[in-house]
This record gives C-alpha cells, sequence and structure tokens, in this order.
C-alpha cells in the first residue's frame, strides 16, 4: 500500500468511532435534542428515542458502513458499483450533494456560536439576554459572514492533514473534550435549586404525553442526528480496515451520540426549569433555545459568564466535528466522481461554501426580502435538505440492498470481521420497517411544512 493509500485510511478502530461519533455529535444533539424532547413530552420522547436508534438507527448505519467499505468508495462510486443506470447515478449523486449543501448553512449556524463563545470570553452576558440581541445580530449580514468564514477556516484546516493527520487526530482531541464539558455543564445545571423538576420531566417517561407526532420527531431526530443518509457513513466506511468490526463501532457509536443526546437534554431542560419563570413557554422556544433563550438563563445565573464559555465551546466542538465530517464526504465525492486531486475538490468546495453560506448570511439580513416558498435561504437549505432529500437518499439505500445487492453481502462484509450478532434484526427491519418509516418521515415533513399537520 503507498504511502497516499495509508493516509486514506483510519489508523484504528478507536478513530474510526470517535470520527464517526464526532460526526454524529453536532448541532442536532446539542442544539436541536433538547428543544424536540422538551416539545414532545419530555422522558416519553427520550424513551421513543431510544428504542429507536437501537433499532432503525443502528440497520442504516451498518448498512451504509457496509457499502462504503465493500465498494471502497464514497456514495456515487458506492452506488456505480451496483450499476450504471440512471436509478444508480440518482441514488448516489443524492447521497453525495447532502453534504455539500449541508456544510456552507451549518458552517454559518457555526459562526454564531464562535460570535456567542467569544461575547462570553468578554464578558458581555447581560448583552447576549438582551430581547432583540440575536435577532440584530443575524441581520446585520456582513457582520455574520466574518463569523462564518472564521469557522470554515476551522474545518478547512483540519480537512487539508487528510484522513489521519486531520480528521483522526482532530477527533481524539476535541470529542475527549466535549464529553468533558459535557459533564461539567450537566453538574451546574441539575445541582441548581429548582433544577430537579426538569431532570424528572426529561429522565422520567409519562405515558400521557405520547402522541403519534412523538414517534415522528424522535424518528426525524434520530435520523438527523446519526449522519445517516450524508454520505458521511459511506465515506468513512470506505477508510475502514477489514478488520474492524462494523457491528462493535456501530454500537460504540450510538452509546456516544446516545450519551451526548441525554447530556445536552440534561444541560439545558434543568438548567431552564431552574433559572426561568415560565419553563414550559421557553422550552417551547425550538430553534431559538440556545441563540435567545439560554442566554436569558445564563445571565440569571451567579456565574452565568463562565457558564456560556463553557456551553457555547462545547457547542462549538460538537458543530465543527460535524462540518469536519460533512466537508470530508464531499471532497472525497467530488475527487472520486470527477477524478481529481484531493487539493482541487478542496478548493471547488472552498467555493461552494463561499457561495451558499454567503446566501445564508445574507438571507437573515440584506437579501431578507427573498423568501424561497416563505423561508429564507439558511431555512430553506436546511429544510430541502432535512426533510427532503434525506429521506429519499436513505430510502435509496433500502431500495439498494433489497433490490440489488441483497441481504446476504452486508452479511458477508460484516462478517468479515466479527459475528453479526443481530443479523436478523437487521434483515428484518430492513426488508419490513426501514423504507415505510422513511416514508413516514418524508411525508410528514412535508406536510408539516406545509400547515397539513402541526410538529
Amino acid at each position: 500500500m503507498d504511502k497516499k493509500a495509508k493516509n486514506s485510511k483510519f489508523s484504528s478502530r478507536l478513530g474510526y468511532v470517535l470520527a464517526v461519533a464526532g460526526s454524529a455529535v453536532g448541532l442536532g444533539n446539542i442544539w436541536r435534542f433538547p428543544y424536540l424532547a422538551a416539545k414532545y413530552g419530555g422522558g416519553i420522547f427520550l424513551l421513543v428515542y431510544l428504542i429507536l436508534t437501537v433499532s432503525f438507527g443502528y440497520v442504516l448505519i451498518v448498512s451504509e458502513t457496509a457499502l462504503g467499505r465493500m465498494t471502497q468508495k464514497s456514495p456515487i462510486g458506492a452506488f456505480k458499483s451496483f450499476g450504471q443506470g440512471i436509478w444508480y447515478k440518482i441514488g448516489g449523486w443524492i447521497n453525495a450533494i447532502i453534504p455539500i449543501l449541508i456544510v456552507p448553512y451549518y458552517s454559518v449556524i457555526g459562526g454564531w456560536v464562535i460570535k456567542y463563545f467569544v461575547e462570553y470570553i468578554k464578558g458581555n452576558v447581560n448583552t447576549l439576554a438582551q430581547d432583540n440581541y440575536f435577532n440584530n445580530f443575524i441581520s446585520d449580514s456582513f457582520n455574520v459572514e466574518f463569523w462564518f468564514i472564521i469557522f470554515a477556516l476551522f474545518a478547512f484546516i483540519t480537512i487539508l492533514g487528510g484522513v489521519k493527520n486531520g480528521i483522526e487526530r482532530s477527533s481524539k482531541i476535541m470529542m475527549p473534550i466535549l464529553v468533558v464539558l459535557a459533564i461539567m455543564v450537566v453538574i451546574y445545571s441539575v445541582t441548581r435549586p429548582g433544577a430537579i423538576e426538569g431532570v424528572k420531566y426529561f429522565l422520567i417517561p409519562n405515558f400521557e404525553d405520547f402522541s403519534i407526532m412523538t414517534i415522528v420527531a424522535a424518528m426525524g431526530q434520530m435520523f438527523y442526528s446519526l449522519s445517516i443518509a450524508m454520505g458521511i457513513l459511506y465515506t468513512y466506511g470506505s477508510y475502514l480496515e477489514k478488520d474492524v468490526d462494523i457491528e462493535k463501532s456501530t454500537k460504540q457509536v450510538e452509546l456516544f451520540d446516545t450519551a451526548i443526546a441525554i447530556l445536552a437534554g440534561l444541560m439545558v431542560i434543568p438548567a431552564v426549569f431552574a433559572f426561568s419563570t415560565e419553563a414550559a413557554e421557553s422550552l417551547q422556544a425550538g430553534p431559538s433555545l440556545m441563540f435567545i433563550t439560554l442566554p436569558k438563563v445564563f445571565a440569571s445565573m451567579g456565574a452565568g459568564t463562565i457558564a456560556g464559555i463553557l456551553f457555547f465551546l462545547l457547542v462549538f466542538f460538537a458543530a465543527l466535528t460535524s462540518a469536519i465530517s460533512l466537508l470530508e464526504t464531499s471532497v472525497s465525492s467530488l475527487s472520486q466522481q470527477f477524478h481529481i486531486s484531493r487539493n482541487k475538490a478542496i478548493v471547488i468546495m472552498a467555493f461552494v461554501m463561499l457561495a451558499f453560506g454567503t446566501t445564508s448570511c445574507l438571507g437573515y439580513g440584506v437579501w431578507d426580502f427573498i423568501s424561497i416558498f416563505g423561508m429564507a435561504f439558511l431555512d430553506f437549505y436546511d429544510f430541502l435538505t432535512n426533510s427532503i432529500m434525506m429521506p429519499i437518499a436513505a430510502l435509496a439505500t433500502c431500495i439498494l440492498i433489497i433490490k440489488v445487492v441483497g441481504f446476504q453481502k452486508i452479511i458477508d462484509e460484516v462478517k468479515i470481521s466479527s459475528p453479526f450478532k443481530r443479523e436478523k434484526m437487521y434483515v428484518f427491519f430492513m426488508k419490513y420497517l426501514a423504507s415505510f418509516f422513511l416514508i413516514i418521515i418524508l411525508l410528514s415533513s412535508v406536510a408539516s411544512v406545509l400547515g397539513i399537520i402541526s410538529m
């Protein structure tokens, strides 16, 4: 194996697990999970989420990872390995385009995180808690653009190091720090007076709060949180040596991702119960919970500056590890598809990032008069990728395995390095349930945006 090939492989299972976990543990866990858990019943949402993660989520992670390792290609090449028809091209390209579209607007939100972290470092805890601070900030397009570029530079610098020296090394450093920071913030949050009510709400299931939307929301969150249907697992699977235990690695990724999601809930929900006079309304703040509600919570704390610094440093690491995975997948797909060098693919992605990221920055400011289906650019990109393209991409993977590859080839790929202990469950879910679940996610998401149902 030449030097180039060696640099395109993970050096160990630990490196792979931390890289995939870093991809999974991002804004979806720290930002999205707490407000969805609060909105859809707390403990009952958490229970449903855990059940779906170890079943449906497990099946899709194993499928994409095995296909990546089997073909040694990122999604476009993986699909084309099984056929040259138009359907194979569409299946591969939709998996590949998703991270290309996500990483620019994701990096814009990453820039928001850096901005807040810097402001807490400067001690501006009360300024950040002002009612219109966040809206005024995101409407200042050029200020937002500056922080977006800063965040993007962090991601590109890591990618330039390659798989082993860039992605794997950064994951081994950032993921342990992320866990330590999360535990520190959780300890502070749950020990505040009044926080125990938030802990109970989040951890103890109340079946009276259960509804069909609890399942739909938990399914969508699991889908988003585990980096399924973003091409990432195909790409990282292609970097995996044949002696790495896919099933064990998947279990570890599930465990890591779930642990961080639970920690995120324990960071946010008890703190809101402890420091907000209207906890129920505050938790319904949805996506604005991190940037509007939490700064108000931090401002009411005696040690709000320290809490804000730790929290936004944690979110920065989480956002960066995910952005790195999205960017790496994009670079790999471009390099393989167009037979260009990795560095040329990085340059192309720099232009893509600048173009789509800039429209996301301007969409709340100087271009706020432009909307697509009533949405600003960033919101539209988020809807298009997460609610439309990702369910379709995962559905394409399911169809590929069921109709073309066959279960046995996936089973054989997993068994190269270990027994396949959950083989029967894998086949059952893939054969009878996975496609159905994905169609439900797709239809419910579209119906929600169209106002047919309320999510």
